[in-house]
């Protein structure tokens, strides 16, 4: 089971960032029940995805890029960016989340201006990275 974790984790951010960009689409049609409900989905995949990513590490600890050449500046630099806007993210899409829960509609547009891109861009190389890992 722990095995298959890394796909699991590749799924959900995938996930993520489609439920993420048809939201994008649903706002910006005016479609407010469907931005809600996919941004919703999109939180609750990334929830899922945190947890079996701690669940899989946790049991098997770090795992080594071996691969080497040009792709492992490319990898490396994918990666620290990821890691660094993946903590980064945790408290902005709080925030933008408890901004739209309690109808203060302005300042969550502010702050799903930052969130969105930089959500969107954590799950796309979360992808990419576990493509060029495994």
């Amino acid at each position: 089971m722990i095995a298959h974790l890394p796909a699991v984790n590749a799924i959900l951010n995938f996930s993520s960032a489609v439920f993420l960009a048809i939201g994008y689409v649903f706002i910006r049609r005016g479609r407010v029940d469907l931005h809600r409900a996919c941004m919703g989905i999109a939180f609750t995949v990334s929830v899922i995805f945190l947890v079996s990513y701690l669940t899989y590490h946790a049991h098997v600890g770090n795992v080594r890029f071996l691969k080497q050449g040009w792709i492992r500046p490319v990898y490396f630099s994918i990666l620290i960016s990821h890691t660094i806007l993946a903590v980064t993210i945790v408290p902005l899409v709080l925030r933008t989340l408890y901004l739209a829960l309690n109808a203060r509609f302005a300042d969550h547009k502010a702050w799903a201006r930052w969130t969105l891109p930089l959500w969107f861009y954590v799950s796309v190389t979360g992808v990419i990275i576990y493509e060029m890992l495994y």
